[in-house]
């Protein structure tokens, strides 16, 4: 019997003050106030009914996602982890992530998330620059954006994400670095850096405002990453660069293959099973229809077939600098490395992966056409 990965949890929380014209997230504004009694209510039932997969194994990680999980109380938030914790084991060093977004809260709010226990803060700064936080449809101002780092810390947190975008209507190759070097200023532990897409049913992809061009792209690219490795920020992931030990565990758990459940309208999970299959899952979208409780929250799920399981596998793990152990191939997916073998010989070949006996690794040509890599495992 293959030993089961890591588990992880993950936790939506669907309501926004207002929907980013660039987001293709599970949001929704709200026009009065947060049913957030009965949605902590919907949380733990909808857990309750998850619980059958967790097999003994403690959580790792659990992550408030959303949405905007910063709308909430933060003893609504304990109420759910206490929840938690009564009906699963946590890990000694479980990291419990808040996604926050500057002008959704005030310092006392983050004192008590954490009290509430929860040790990890990402904040969607996005820009620091004000005329591309009014583009971006942003609520939050510089000044709003700077203030929620430092309330942040005030109120005892030591592990902070900054979420940044880079590509941005209009932005030059040196407002891009003003933002990394703003952000670089305020000494977060870990920063994700990533490049805006328009992404299909979003006001953007309807209506696309004017980008930098490819060129521009590609220099912002190249000169951010080394500013970034000069500050001591490791890139471990596509996005993702943070100061030694200070990775993120549960997007670490993603892209290493690991399980998680997924609770809250629109959440998503993965499940290994004891005989070897890997199950996709996914809740009840819509708010009203999760809270209503005569549906069912789960709304559908899918047990993937051998022939998906290679490009599931290598979607995660290939984003990962130093990709994965060539062993955890077949432990996580249950088949053997050398199914693949042909098509991951191909991808040595054209020079988008490293050698792969003993470690499924793309070369950094396979991490900046990683789309091209993936598409020889469909």
């Amino acid at each position: 019997m293959t030993p089961l990965p890591p588990l992880a949890a993950y936790v939506h929380i669907p309501w926004c003050v207002r929907k980013c014209p660039y987001c293709d997230f599970n949001s929704h504004t709200y026009d009065s106030g947060l049913p957030e009694t009965e949605y902590i209510d919907a949380l733990i039932a909808d857990l309750d009914g998850d619980l059958q997969y967790v097999q003994g194994r403690p959580l790792v990680s659990i992550f408030f996602g959303g949405g905007t999980p910063s709308l909430f109380s933060a003893a609504s938030l304990e109420r759910l982890l206490q929840a938690m914790q009564q009906r699963l084991r946590f890990a000694e060093d479980i990291e419990i992530t808040l996604e926050a977004n500057p002008g959704t809260f005030e310092q006392a709010k983050f004192k008590d998330y954490r009290a509430a226990g929860i040790n990890r803060l990402s904040i969607g700064i996005q820009s620091f620059n004000p005329q591309h936080l009014k583009a971006l449809g942003r609520i939050h101002d510089d000044r709003e954006a700077l203030a929620a780092v430092d309330m942040a810390r005030r109120a005892g947190f030591d592990n902070l994400n900054l979420d940044l975008m880079h590509g941005l209507p209009g932005q030059s190759l040196a407002q891009a670095l003003a933002d990394i070097d703003q952000a670089l200023a305020l000494g977060p532990e870990h920063l994700s850096w990533y490049q805006l897409t328009l992404e299909p049913n979003t006001v953007f992809y309807s209506r696309p405002p004017q980008l930098p061009e490819d060129e521009v792209l590609w220099d912002i690219q190249e000169a951010g990453q080394a500013r970034l490795a000069g500050a001591g920020y490791a890139q471990y992931e596509i996005s993702a660069y943070a100061r030694e030990g200070r990775r993120a565990r549960h997007n670490l758990n993603y892209w290493q293959y690991g399980d998680f459940l997924g609770i809250g309208a629109g959440a998503h999970g993965k499940l290994s099973h004891a005989d070897g299959r890997v199950e996709r899952y996914w809740k009840t979208r819509q708010p009203r229809d999760y809270l209503n409780p005569d549906k069912a929250f789960r709304a559908g799920n899918k047990i993937l077939t051998a022939d998906e399981l290679p490009f599931d596998f290598l979607m995660n793990t290939l984003r990962l600098v130093d990709g994965v152990p060539s062993a955890w191939y077949q432990q996580r997916t249950g088949q053997p490395i050398d199914s693949a073998a042909a098509r991951l010989d191909q991808a040595v070949q054209r020079g988008l992966l490293e050698p792969w006996q003993q470690q499924l690794r793309p070369t950094e040509r396979g991490r900046l056409f990683l789309n091209d890599l993936l598409e020889m495992f469909l």
